[in-house]
């Protein structure tokens, strides 16, 4: 995990709502993404960080069919073993957040179970993307994406 998201585990909701305001859309990540989810004003957010990272959610990976690299789909590492679970589109619309551009991650077509569910992201710095989950039209939590940085 980077600095940077390191330093998002110890950040409040607001905190990380502001960062999130400042980011800008960028490119829609392609490939494998590292995840981290980020419960917001714990002192226990690293904690279950590493827990989640470990046993749930490992990240997304995106695969572009658009030539423009404008919209695609992307599937959920999920379980210890990483495997390929919950498949959603992904595609640019105005943030539920408020209104400026982001990328969204849509399941309400592609999954029965977590079809109520739409993630937003933006990317913070290069290759660093902080996403907001929404359950209905009610956040629930915040995460971390990184595009591997071939260390």
């Amino acid at each position: 995990m980077s600095a940077t998201v390191q330093h998002w585990l110890s950040m409040s909701r607001d905190e990380l709502d502001s960062l999130y305001r400042r980011g800008s859309p960028g490119e829609i990540p392609q490939g494998d993404t590292r995840g981290t989810p980020i419960v917001a004003g714990t002192p226990l957010a690293k904690a279950f960080a590493s827990f989640a990272r470990l046993f749930a959610w490992q990240g997304k990976v995106f695969d572009m069919f658009a030539e423009d690299g404008s919209a695609g789909v992307l599937v959920n590492k999920v379980s210890p073993f990483g495997l390929g679970f919950i498949v959603a589109k992904v595609y640019r619309a105005p943030s539920w957040m408020d209104g400026e551009p982001t990328i969204v991650i849509d399941y309400s077509r592609t999954s029965f179970f977590f079809r109520a569910v739409r993630d937003e992201i933006r990317e913070i710095e290069p290759g660093v993307y902080l996403g907001k989950v929404w359950l209905g039209k009610r956040r629930i939590l915040d995460f971390a994406l990184e595009l591997p940085t071939g260390d």
